[in-house]
């Protein structure tokens, strides 16, 4: 490699990916490191496709992970996953009313719920705003997951958990983030694209984004 070394270009990662996730991953460049810390006070959701295998439980609850147990699936149909993602669903929206730390019989939570704005404004436990079904046809399935302050591990855990709701056992087989709070897969640059032309590009082309949102947030 020829030519000058940039030594003060300083890059910050967003809401890390572990190594057996894929998707979206936002890195702030420059002045975008202090548009990262903003957008993290914001608490934007995060949405992810993630899917599952019925059957076999595995120590990490990943499909590569060692094997801890078979179980049968046939009994599973897709009413009875859809009865847990509702329970789950419900639970998670008490514990997103409860971490936001709002009134909810005031003028000032109905705004908030009218705009989408009703979220934790601070540290709280992996929240899930919304999930369904994307896709069942046994022994596999898809979810699309919404969700706060989440680890990939937490959502494959979470694939466990359903399937020992559904007296069987199910491992994860992927975690795929399609959207970062304002960035989707639309905005992302594959590998082909890591270049200073591609990289600029992306840049100006998600500012009006950032600024909206954090107009709209932060104020």
């Amino acid at each position: 490699v020829r030519g000058p070394r940039f030594k003060k270009l300083k890059i910050g990662a967003g809401h890390r990916l572990d190594v057996k996730a894929s998707g979206v991953f936002v890195l702030g460049i420059g002045r975008g490191n202090k548009l990262l810390t903003d957008l993290y006070n914001c608490h934007l959701s995060r949405v992810y496709t993630v899917g599952g295998l019925f059957g076999k439980a595995t120590d990490d609850f990943s499909d590569t992970g060692n094997l801890v147990e078979k179980t049968t699936f046939d009994h599973i149909t897709r009413e009875k996953l859809e009865r847990i993602l509702a329970v789950i669903q419900g639970t998670n929206q008490k514990a997103l009313l409860m971490y936001s730390n709002i009134d909810m019989k005031t003028q000032e939570a109905y705004e908030l719920a009218v705009k989408g704005l009703i979220r934790p404004m601070g540290k709280s436990p992996p929240i899930i705003t919304a999930v369904r079904c994307l896709q069942f046809a046994l022994p596999e399935f898809h979810l699309e997951i919404h969700c706060l302050h989440e680890t990939q591990q937490y959502l494959r855990k979470m694939v466990h958990e359903i399937g020992l709701e559904l007296k069987s056992s199910a491992v994860c087989t992927q975690a795929r983030r399609i959207r970062d709070g304002v960035f989707t897969v639309d905005d992302a640059l594959p590998r082909t694209q890591w270049n200073l032309q591609s990289i600029q590009e992306a840049i100006q082309n998600c500012q009006l984004k950032v600024e909206t949102e954090l107009e709209k947030t932060l104020g």
